[in-house]
């Protein structure tokens, strides 16, 4: 596993397209200039591992677009000590940004194998994050209330599970909406029953899978 000169480099310039295209967080954009991405795709891609595209990876899931990775940490304002939901481990690498961002992460990944090889890299690059495999789209009951939560697949619904495992005053970020195009919303929990919803842009993702999820 090497990062060189060539790889830093390349993921400067990719901060400076972040920049260009309205993500303004300084802990978020310095976050995606430490995590080597390249080591989460084959060595033969490494000219693509700095492009602002997605990428597929294995069991017909995809390393999001960075901008995409850096528009939904942007909304979740990650804090210091955060304990934060990941649901989607997938390549293990959005939840590298948010443990640089200093959180305390659990990851929930629906395939198995995903799973695996994600704990894998992720503890040879030494990060410790919490993995879980199953039904992301149950959340974890068995450690909330969370801080933040993340979903990085597309739902068909904000499943009500996730919003009661939130804390007062904590973010839910989730794209909603068809296998196409989803909406990219943040809900933030008011009161024990109270939420509030914002709207942003359209993104498509590969589907969240599960009992609130697609089928």
């Amino acid at each position: 596993m090497i990062d060189s000169y060539r790889h830093k480099g390349l993921r400067r310039a990719l901060v400076k397209k972040l920049k260009a295209k309205g993500i303004q967080d300084e802990r978020v954009l310095e976050a995606i200039n430490t995590v080597p991405r390249h080591f989460f795709l084959d060595t033969a891609f490494l000219e693509k591992s700095y492009e602002d595209i997605a990428f597929p990876i294995e069991e017909g899931q995809t390393i999001s677009q960075p901008y995409t990775v850096a528009f939904q940490t942007q909304l979740l304002e990650v804090d210091r000590g955060d304990k934060i939901l990941e649901i989607g481990t997938g390549s293990g690498y959005q939840c590298c940004i948010l443990l640089e961002l200093g959180a305390t992460v659990f990851t929930i990944e629906y395939n198995q194998r995903l799973s695996h090889k994600a704990r894998a890299l992720l503890h040879k690059m030494g990060y410790r994050p919490k993995f879980i495999c199953g039904d992301g789209s149950k959340g974890l009951a068995a450690f909330a209330p969370f801080d933040k939560i993340l979903v990085t697949a597309g739902a068909p619904i904000v499943p009500q599970t996730l919003k009661d495992q939130l804390k007062v005053g904590g973010y839910l970020v989730i794209p909603v909406g068809d296998h196409k195009s989803q909406k990219m919303l943040r809900i933030t929990r008011l009161s024990e029953t109270e939420y509030e919803e914002e709207s942003f842009q359209n993104f498509k993702f590969v589907p969240l899978l599960g009992e609130y999820g697609w089928k």
